[in-house]
Formats: structure tokens, C-alpha cells, sequence
């Protein structure tokens, strides 16, 4: 029997993050993304809450979430910046490889840190010259009896500036491809981890993303997460994981398009009437909200598969592509209905337009999804 209705849990998990983020979020958002400000006591409000590592199990100190709850509260988080919603998840992706294949001893370590204060962590995956393309990764650890040492540079990395720790991507050998790729944890204050400089991005501004530099950086064998040469397998599942989350925001910034641009053609007059009642912008608005629940129920089935231990790579990706597209043009429609007003800052849709972009970008292009998709469809050849 399938059923949409949620458990009187999860609707008061939706009020929490919804107050919270219209209290906390909504008044400082065009602030943090004028000055690029990182949202550090948003965070630590958001962590006594426990609308942050929402999905650490409770046998580390977590709450156990599914990814269903966890895509409720980012929702409501992107509502008010999808900027924090990103600085919120990346906590998440960045445990997610220790939650796959961690050892108990991580996890009760790493994990640990997060629950027991408002800390950060961070996934690095992509590379100046391999982001989509992970087997061509070409950061790279070598064996020194038992430890490991790790260099290379990562580029994109979310909370990069601010993690206590990172769950890491190296290769052996970069022509052995997906086979010579290892994950590791590595502490942030290790000997040879060194910060880049912060990005200065169209959108998602108060997110910190910058690179992370790994040079000659020894670790024990014991920071391996799964196995030798299983760190592919380790970063594909943990897409496939991440992906609903992506989708989850996509839903919240919708939803805060469509609000403002309701609320502003009911007010906004031409020809004598409310631009609401010429069909143009009708039509529009009708668009935009089938967008928002096509996009919102691809969210929750991909989520609600993950929960039912049947994580599957096209569901994953038929939520991501379509949502972060339809995020985009909603969006823009968004600053269409505001005429010229939503293309100054004086409206918020201009900066909900900037933000959905990334969604597009960020854990696997939309083109990246399109090929996910294909290939199941085809069979790879």
C-alpha cells in the first residue's frame, strides 16, 4: 500500500526547521550572501536543535534520522538559503563514506566529534581537473611501511575552511583508475594539510567552499575506510546517498519562489489589474508549482528507497536532474514575474536564481545524471 501522509514526528520535525528557519534564517540570508559570510551561529543554533547530522545513528550519539526526515529539514532550511542548507548537508556527505564503510572505531570517533559539538566535517572528492570524472582523480597516497601519505590538491570542497575533519579520495595509481582509489579520514590538523583560498561564487555565498591541499600528509593505516582500493565503489554509494538531499533543496527554494512570486503578481498592477490576473503570469505560476511537486515527490521516493535499504543509482539521479532543473527555471520565472524589481536586490529572487545554479553543478552534473540515466536505460555497452 503506498501512502504520502507523514507520522505526527515528522510533521512536528517539519514546524521545527520551519520556525527556525523563518526566525533564524529568512532576516539574515541576503546579508550572509552580500558579504559571503559563513553562517557559524546559524549552524550552532541548528545543532542544538538537531536539524544538523541528522542522519548519525543513535549508537554514535546521533538521532537517527532517515533520509526522508533528513530531506524534511533541508527543505524548510532552503526555504530560507539554500547557502545554509549546503553548510548543513555537507556535515552529512562528508560521514557518509564512514557510515558506508567505516570501521566501528571511526565512527565512533568522527561521528562522535560532530554530535558532541557544533563542529564540521568535509567530503574531498573533486580536483582541479577531475570533478564528475572521480576515476581520473589524480591525488595520490603512496604505502611507507604502515602508514599511508597522501598528496594532491582538492577543489570545491564545501566547509573545507572550517572541517575538523575530511573523509579523503586518493588513487594509487591514477592509470589504474577506479581500481587504484582508496578513502581515507584525515584529521584537519594533520602535518601537511593546508586550506586554499575561499571561492568567491555567483551563489550558495555564505557556504564555505575553497580548496584543501594534502602535501606529504602521513596517516595511519587504520584512517582507511573500507578497503584498499574500494574508495570508488565508496564515493558512487555515497552519491547515490546524497543525491535526495540535493533534491530536497531544490523543493525548499521552489517553494520560496513561488510564495514570493504569488504574493507579488496579487500585488503588483498593470493595465489596471494585478499581474495575477493576466494568464501569461498564470500560467507561469501553474508551472512552477507542478515543478515544485513533481520535484518533491521524486525527492521523497528517492529518500524512501534509500530507507528501505534499496538504494538505486537512476532513482537517485531521475531526483537530482530533475529537480535541480526545474529549481533553475522556476527561479528564473521567478525574476521574469518580478519584471526589473527581481533583477535588483531590493526582491530576494534574484538570489534564490543565483543559488539554484549550483544545484545543477555540485555531486555530479546535470549532463552527469542524464548519462546515469541513458546508460541504465541502454545497458552499457
Amino acid at each position: 500500500m503506498i501512502g504520502f501522509d507523514l507520522s505526527e514526528e515528522q510533521e512536528q520535525l517539519i514546524k521545527t526547521a520551519r520556525d527556525f528557519t523563518k526566525a533564524k534564517i529568512v532576516p539574515v540570508a541576503g546579508k550572509l550572501d552580500e558579504h559571503g559570510t559563513f553562517p557559524t551561529e546559524i549552524f550552532k543554533e541548528a545543532w542544538e536543535l538537531g536539524l544538523a547530522n541528522c542522519e548519525i545513528p543513535t549508537e554514535y550519539g546521533g538521532l537517527g534520522l532517515s533520509c526522508l526526515d533528513h530531506c524534511l529539514v533541508l527543505e524548510e532550511v532552503s526555504y530560507g538559503c539554500l547557502g545554509v542548507n549546503t553548510t548543513l548537508a555537507a556535515n552529512m556527505l562528508g560521514s557518509m563514506p564512514l557510515l558506508i564503510a567505516g570501521s566501528d572505531e571511526q565512527k565512533q570517533k568522527y561521528l562522535g566529534m560532530l554530535v558532541n559539538e557544533p563542529v564540521h566535517a568535509a567530503y574531498c572528492c573533486s580536483e582541479p581537473d577531475a570533478g564528475s570524472d572521480v576515476a581520473g582523480m589524480s591525488t595520490k597516497y603512496t604505502q611507507h611501511g604502515d602508514d599511508y601519505v597522501i598528496s594532491g590538491q582538492k577543489r570545491w570542497i564545501t566547509n573545507g575552511g572550517v572541517a575538523n575533519w575530511f573523509t579523503v579520495l586518493a588513487t594509487r595509481d591514477r592509470g589504474m583508475k577506479h581500481k587504484g582509489i582508496t578513502c581515507f579520514v584525515v584529521d584537519a590538523n594533520a602535518p601537511g594539510v593546508k586550506i586554499g583560498k575561499k571561492e568567491d561564487k555567483l551563489g550558495q555565498r555564505c557556504s564555505n567552499t575553497c580548496d584543501v591541499l594534502f602535501e606529504e600528509v602521513r596517516v595511519p593505516k587504520s584512517a582507511i575506510v573500507g578497503a584498499e582500493g574500494e574508495g570508488f565503489k565508496v564515493a558512487m554509494k555515497t552519491f547515490d546517498r546524497s543525491r535526495p538531499w540535493i533534491a530536497a533543496g531544490a523543493a525548499g527554494v521552489m517553494r520560496r519562489a513561488i510564495e514570493e512570486s504569488r504574493s507579488y503578481a496579487l500585488e503588483r498592477k498593470t493595465f489596471g489589474v494585478p499581474i495575477a490576473q493576466h494568464q501569461a503570469i498564470q500560467f507561469m505560476l501553474a508551472d512552477m508549482a507542478v515543478k515544485y511537486e513533481a520535484s518533491r515527490l521524486l525527492c521523497h521516493k528517492a529518500a524512501y528507497m534509500v530507507d528501505k535499504g534499496h538504494i538505486d543509482s537512476v532513482i537517485s539521479a531521475y531526483a537530482k536532474v530533475f529537480s535541480a532543473d526545474s529549481a533553475m527555471e522556476v527561479t528564473t520565472d521567478a525574476v521574469q514575474v518580478f519584471g526589473g524589481y527581481g533583477y535588483t536586490k531590493e526582491y530576494p529572487v534574484e538570489k534564490l536564481m543565483r543559488d539554484a545554479k549550483l544545484l545543477q553543478i555540485y555531486e555530479g552534473t546535470s549532463q552527469i545524471q542524464r548519462i546515469v540515466i541513458a546508460r541504465n536505460m541502454l545497458g552499457r555497452q
